[in-house]
């Protein structure tokens, strides 16, 4: 056990133990820490502020550091090393558990175990047999998976997450590298801090959160591999990943409303208020946003794409009743407001990503209103795309006919002859012949004078 009388030979003896690399004695020696945890992390400075806010150290009086207190800093960075690391998560987790067991109850957030807090979850998201992926639920993992232990002590306490900095930025390549069993071992720790968090009615910007939201957003950037696929397997992990990551907006809306923190929802944030941040509301819509956008570049064949957009994206968060908590309305208010936003820039700039969303919009609502009762939370949206459309299609096809081809995904055709947009659904299953949807356009003329006004009104 490390203490001051042989803090020396300790910290030496585990050195060149870490330097050998044996598994075999890298793995006695992670069993043997666990005894070493309470008096490392009691030792250890506690930088506290210091290390978060990158105050000057000559800013603050020094301190003379003990030799116990000195070595056990150097033994915390040892820590990190990855190959101990996966030793600790492979046979002796119970050594990660006390160390972050220490902190939280001695508060010690600053010691320096920010490569440790960081090659732990590495590890543990690269060993299928790891903590994260045996503790999910009780009805798959018993009284271990009620319990959490371990990711309890990790990730439950927002202030110790935040503090160290490190533990939800594991060092795997997000998007390709990413299986949906990894991803999903991820999210469940961040719904933990995020649990912890809106708890702790925490109102300010979370960095530790904001990263992880954009770590999981971007585990869904590479739908666009699923376009042109005449066929996709359920276990694809392309739409796997976007079905986790879908589920874990649902969740985190859940665990917003669960802590009652709709009270100070605001439906717009001005970029002069928090410091142009947004609130964690902000990043969920911005979150739902970027998926959205994700799912646009699957455009062909129309059953594939239909398969994404609608079933997989749309439907599981918009209508059918999806997300009708308090803080679930913001959320969509907000994604609505964003869409919106994007479809109407292209008044004065025709863009790509504009008509990907108008052509999401057009194929998962259609090119007529539906039922109310269907699409009620849509449908000011539906509305509001279609008479964007009606107005302005004609000058963006004949402005940059590019961007406007970009906007049609299979099944979905232009009639520029006849001023009209046409949606077909082939024949197959009861339908014995095609049928087609239209929706007419204003005339070029008329249009370009429209748009002309729409944007002196912006």
């Amino acid at each position: 056990m490390y203490g001051k009388l042989n803090a020396q030979r300790f910290a030496q003896a585990l050195y060149r133990i870490v330097l050998k690399g044996s598994p075999d004695e890298l793995a006695i020696i992670a069993e043997e820490l666990t005894f070493s945890a309470a008096p490392l992390v009691s030792y250890a400075t506690d930088l506290g502020r210091l290390k978060n806010y990158h105050i000057m150290r000559d800013e603050v009086p020094r301190k003379r550091v003990s030799k116990v207190e000195a070595y056990a800093n150097d033994l915390l960075l040892l820590l990190g090393d990855k190959r101990l690391c996966r030793s600790i998560v492979a046979v002796s987790p119970g050594t990660a558990l006390a160390i972050f067991q220490e902190i939280q109850e001695m508060k010690k957030f600053g010691i320096q175990v920010e490569t440790f807090g960081c090659n732990i979850v590495t590890e543990a998201l690269l060993n299928a047999d790891s903590f994260l992926f045996n503790e999910t639920e009780s009805y798959e993992s018993g009284l271990i998976g009620y319990h959490k232990p371990l990711s309890q002590a990790i990730f439950s306490n927002y202030e110790m997450v935040e503090n160290i900095g490190t533990l939800l930025d594991p060092n795997i390549d997000a998007g390709g590298k990413w299986t949906a069993a990894q991803l999903g071992a991820y999210c469940r720790a961040v719904k933990l801090t995020l649990g912890s968090y809106a708890k702790g009615g925490y109102r300010g910007h979370s960095f530790v959160l904001y990263r992880a939201k954009s770590n999981i957003e971007h585990a869904a950037s590479d739908v666009y591999l699923l376009d042109g696929t005449d066929e996709i397997s359920f276990d694809d992990q392309v739409l796997a990943r976007l079905r986790v990551v879908i589920e874990f907006i649902v969740d985190a809306v859940s665990i917003l409303d669960e802590h009652k923190l709709s009270g100070e929802l605001q439906l717009r944030i001005r970029k002069t208020e928090n410091g142009g941040l947004g609130t964690f509301y902000d990043h969920l819509a911005e979150m739902i946003f970027e998926v959205i956008f994700a799912a646009s570049a699957v455009t062909s064949p129309h059953s594939q794409c239909w398969w994404v957009q609608h079933n997989t994206v749309w439907s599981s968060l918009f209508n059918f009743n999806r997300l009708q908590t308090t803080v679930g309305k913001i959320v969509k208010f907000k994604v609505r407001r964003l869409m919106y936003d994007e479809i109407v820039r292209m008044h004065s700039s025709p863009n790509f990503k504009g008509a990907k969303i108008l052509g999401f919009c057009l194929n998962v609502m259609g090119l007529k209103l539906g039922n109310p009762t269907y699409d009620r939370d849509s449908r000011a949206l539906h509305r509001a795309v279609l008479a964007w459309t009606k107005r302005n299609f004609s000058w963006l096809n004949s402005y940059n006919h590019r961007v406007a081809e970009a906007s049609l995904v299979d099944s979905l055709t232009y009639e520029p002859a006849n001023q009209r947009l046409v949606k077909t659904y082939a024949a197959g299953g009861l339908r014995r012949e095609p049928t087609y949807v239209y929706l007419d356009l204003d005339p070029l003329q008329d249009s370009t004078t429209l748009r002309s006004s729409g944007s002196d009104q912006e």
